[in-house]
């Protein structure tokens, strides 16, 4: 059951732990007629290794919670996990932050001991600011007020901890714990200090205020791309990351402070020329698409991109044609074959899909990014190509590669339904839920046998939308689904989306009424 798919952590899609660790709702219900067990050591698995492709994005924890609470599964593997050795070595939040969102959702449900966990780890864990967001929407104000002392200890009384407790007030994500802790009338000096904190945090925020990095008159394209350009050559002067508070001497944009990742200078460039450049201003902006330096390059490409400039579409071309054939797959882009694809994928107009639907016939990065244009803003007539390009992205790269999100949106949209196969295979074996999620909506509008078939199954989702696909979806001729509906629909921790298609379902279905 634990066995490791092929150059992956997560198991095979066929076994109880891959289930759980995809969050599909048949990990849920193969977890429940397992062997008590082995769903135990499943979910722990799961609890201690996060199986996340991406944990800002994709959500496991009410998931997880749920079938905890179905197992009645104890808390001290837990309590292990967060407490252990780990805790004071591996300090990030993504190691303890799924198991700490867990007993969030477990304190919802009333598990006092939950709650304990929690107060116990804001007080002496290493991600003690996650715990202390899940315990300022659930613990009540007498649960809250003891840990100040605990919280404000880990910021030493010197000029380096107070800027620390001034940062930490000013982001914390909830502030209810930091109000109440400085308005404790037992503790006026705990009072003074998070004053001082927050005084200081509002001084900081007024002196950003004040020297805005946003763009300023006199600017010009020349500027802003040498800007760009820039943010290169600080990338490569130092690549590790020291400190750096200024821009160093001749930046060519005032006020605007250096960026450790040049993808990010190239945003904010691409920005700023919206605000500077004219029509004037359309040659040297071409010359710089045409054989600029990398990172102005691209800035110049996703400028004429944005606003369907009639030479963007040959920029384009040229730019990825660029990209050595022989280059294997496994090599990332160019900067400039890279920013030409981002580019062709902001453009609209009848010009772009007509091109596109020449290009989405080639066997290369440019004939799938053209597929996705025309998955996105194509017609009817373009289901063959998108389908195609499903196809081969599907038989070559497997069921995770970066570029199948808009064809799997494509085929829904355009109502593929010889998709449906390859969109059931992407459903079963995908590591993300977030893109099974879309397969999901997909199927919806291609498989007749969707209502009967996955929607089902998907009423036990890990992700918010896809149990709102299945709640709109599922064959209510199946006596699980009516008594799902209606769990869901008493769930306190449920989404508002989910429920609200819960109950529509529930009083304009007959069956489901009964």
């Amino acid at each position: 059951m634990f066995a490791d798919s092929v150059d992956s952590d997560i198991a095979p899609s066929g076994t109880l732990l891959g289930l759980l660790q995809r969050g599909r709702g048949d990990g849920t219900l193969h977890a429940l007629a397992a062997p008590r067990a082995e769903a135990l050591a499943a979910l722990s698995h799961c609890l201690r290794c996060d199986p996340r492709r991406d944990w800002r994005l994709e959500h496991r924890s009410l998931y997880y919670a749920r079938l905890h609470v179905e197992l009645d599964a104890g808390l001290d593997d837990i309590e292990e996990h967060l407490f252990g050795p780990d805790d004071l070595t591996d300090t990030g939040e993504e190691r303890t932050g799924l198991a700490l969102s867990v007993l969030g959702h477990l304190t919802s449900y009333g598990d006092s001991r939950a709650l304990l966990l929690l107060r116990r780890y804001a007080a002496r864990g290493a991600n003690w600011r996650w715990a202390l967001d899940e315990l300022a929407v659930r613990d009540d104000d007498a649960g809250l007020r003891p840990l100040g002392p605990a919280v404000l200890a880990r910021f030493p009384h010197t000029p380096e901890g107070d800027a620390e407790l001034a940062a930490a007030v000013r982001d914390a994500f909830e502030p209810r714990p930091w109000r109440l802790w400085a308005e404790d009338p037992t503790r006026p000096e705990q009072g003074e200090r998070l004053g001082r904190a927050r005084e200081q945090g509002s001084f900081g925020r007024w002196r950003r205020q004040m020297r805005p990095a946003g763009p300023r008159p006199g600017w010009s394209v020349r500027a802003v791309l040498d800007w760009a350009q820039e943010g290169d050559r600080i990338l490569s002067a130092d690549p590790v990351g020291g400190p750096l508070s200024a821009d160093p001497a001749g930046s060519a944009v005032p006020g605007a402070s250096p960026s450790r990742d040049p993808l990010h200078r190239e945003a904010a460039a691409a920005r700023c020329l919206a605000a500077v450049a004219g029509p004037d201003d359309r040659p040297e902006l071409l010359d710089a698409a045409r054989s600029g330096p990398d990172i102005a390059r691209a800035v110049a490409l996703r400028h004429l991109a944005e606003r369907g400039d009639p030479a963007a579409l040959d920029l384009i071309e040229a730019a990825v044609a660029e990209q050595a054939p022989s280059t294997p797959a496994s090599v990332p882009f160019g900067t400039a074959a890279r920013a030409a694809l981002e580019a062709l994928a902001r453009m609209r107009g009848a010009a772009a899909l007509e091109r596109a639907r020449r290009w989405a016939r080639r066997e290369d990065a440019l004939g799938t990014a053209a597929a996705a244009l025309l998955a996105c803003h194509g017609t009817e007539r373009d289901a063959p190509l998108v389908l195609a390009a499903l196809r081969r992205a599907v038989c070559a790269e497997g069921p995770d590669c970066d570029g199948l999100r808009p064809l799997v949106d494509g085929a829904g949209r355009l109502a593929v339904h010889r998709a449906a196969p390859l969109l059931r295979h992407v459903y079963r074996e995908t590591a993300s839920s977030q893109l099974r999620g879309r397969a999901a909506r997909a199927l919806a509008a291609t498989d007749p046998a969707f209502a009967a078939g996955f929607a089902i199954e998907c009423l036990w989702d890990c992700e918010e939308s896809t149990r709102e696909i299945a709640a709109r979806h599922a064959a209510t001729g199946d006596t699980r689904v009516v008594e799902r509906l209606r769990r869901l629909a008493a769930d306190p921790a449920e989404e508002e989306g989910v429920q609200s298609a819960v109950r529509g379902r529930l009083d304009s279905d007959g069956a489901a009424a009964r």
